[in-house]
C-alpha cells in the first residue's frame, strides 16, 4: 500500500533542503552546512546527507529524538568530532561563504562561532567568574572590553552576578547552564551552537533561558543554531526548525508552519491522533510514520 508523505512548508526532505526564507532583502547566509555524511570509528555512518541553512541574525531549531543525530550535527559545524573519533567524510560545511572543515575549534571561535556542549560543563572547581572569563581567554580587544562584556553577560544572567565568588559546582543547574551560555557570550560570539539547553532543567529555568536567547537573539544580533528534544518549547522560540531522524532531515519548515504540521503534532509535540484502540489504527499509525524511517 502507498504511503503518502506529510506535508511541510518546503516539502517533504527527500530533495535539496531550501531552508529559511527571511522575506524581501532576506539576511546573509552565515552558516550552510550541504550534504555532510558523518562517521564514527570509520565504520558507523550517523549523519545521512544533512543539509540546513542558518540565516544571519536568525534562531534555528534542530529537532527529533534522542540519538537522531542532533549532537553528531553542531559537533561537525564547530569541529569537535575528533575527540569522539568521528570525522565529516562528504559534503561541505561554510561559514559566511568560507569552507571551515579543517579548521580548528579555537580558529572557529576567533571567526565567532562557538559551541556550548550539552551537559552544562562548568570548571567546577573555578568560581562562577572564573568560569565566564575563562570564555574570553582568545579575545585580544583589552581588558576594558572584556570587563564591558562581563558585565553585559551579568545584565542577562543577574543570577550570575549574585553567585559569581561560588564554585560553580555548587550552583544549581540552571545557574550552570546559564554559566556555560555566559562563558560562551564572553567571546563576543556572532553565532552560538547551543546542544540541549533544557535538559534536566525545572520548566520554570527552561523559560528563563530560552527568553534570555530570545532576548541575545534580537538586542545582541547573536544568531543561534540550537538543538532541542523539547519540540514545542524550541518551536516557541525559533525562526525555522529541521527535523532529523536517523541521521536524516525528514522536515524542515519555518516554525509557525510546524507547530500546526499534523504529524509534527503527534510524532512530536504530544497532541492529536486520539486513541489508536484498533490494530487497524496502530497499522495506520505505522504507515504515516514509515516516512521518518
Amino acid at each position: 500500500m502507498a504511503t503518502t508523505a506529510p506535508s511541510t512548508a518546503s516539502g517533504p526532505a527527500s530533495g535539496p533542503v531550501q531552508g529559511p526564507s527571511r522575506g524581501e532583502g532576506s539576511a546573509t547566509t552565515l552558516l550552510n552546512v550541504n550534504g555532510i555524511e558523518v562517521i564514527y570509528n570509520h565504520v558507523i555512518l550517523v549523519l545521512k546527507g544533512v543539509s540546513l541553512v542558518v540565516p544571519e541574525g536568525g534562531i534555528v531549531a534542530l529537532l527529533g529524538g534522542n540519538g537522531a543525530g542532533k549532537t553528531t550535527t553542531l559537533r561537525a559545524v564547530s569541529n569537535l568530532l575528533a575527540g569522539e573519533r568521528g570525522a565529516v567524510t562528504k559534503g561541505s560545511i561554510e561559514l559566511r561563504g568560507e569552507r571551515i572543515e579543517a579548521l580548528s575549534p579555537s580558529e572557529l571561535v576567533k571567526r565567532g562561532l562557538i559551541q556550548v556542549m550539552e551537559g552544562r560543563h562548568c570548571f567546577a572547581h573555578l568560581t562562577i567568574e572564573d568560569n565566564l572569563m575563562t570564555g574570553a581567554y582568545t579575545r585580544t580587544d583589552g581588558k576594558a572590553a572584556i570587563a564591558e562584556t562581563l558585565e553585559k553577560v551579568y545584565a542577562y544572567f543577574p543570577r550570575l552576578k549574585t553567585r559569581r565568588s561560588s564554585q560553580a559546582a555548587y550552583t544549581s543547574g540552571g545557574e550552570q547552564q546559564m554559566c556555560a551560555i555566559g562563558r560562551a557570550l564572553m567571546a563576543n560570539p556572532n553565532m552560538v551552537l547551543l546542544d540541549e539547553p533544557s535538559m534536566g532543567l525545572a520548566p520554570q529555568i527552561v523559560d528563563e533561558v530560552f527568553g534570555i536567547v530570545k532576548d541575545l537573539n534580537e538586542k545582541e544580533k547573536v544568531t543561534f543554531l540550537l538543538a532541542e528534544q523539547n519540540t514545542n518549547m524550541a518551536l516557541r522560540y525559533a525562526d525555522y526548525g529541521y527535523i532529523l531522524e536517523n541521521g536524516r532531515i525528514v522536515m524542515d519548515g519555518e516554525a509557525k508552519s510546524l507547530r500546526e504540521n499534523e504529524d509534527v503534532k503527534e510524532f512530536y509535540l504530544g497532541v492529536g491522533g486520539g486513541d489508536r484502540k484498533s490494530f487497524r489504527d496502530v497499522k495506520s499509525y505505522k504507515r504515516r510514520k514509515r516516512w521518518l524511517a
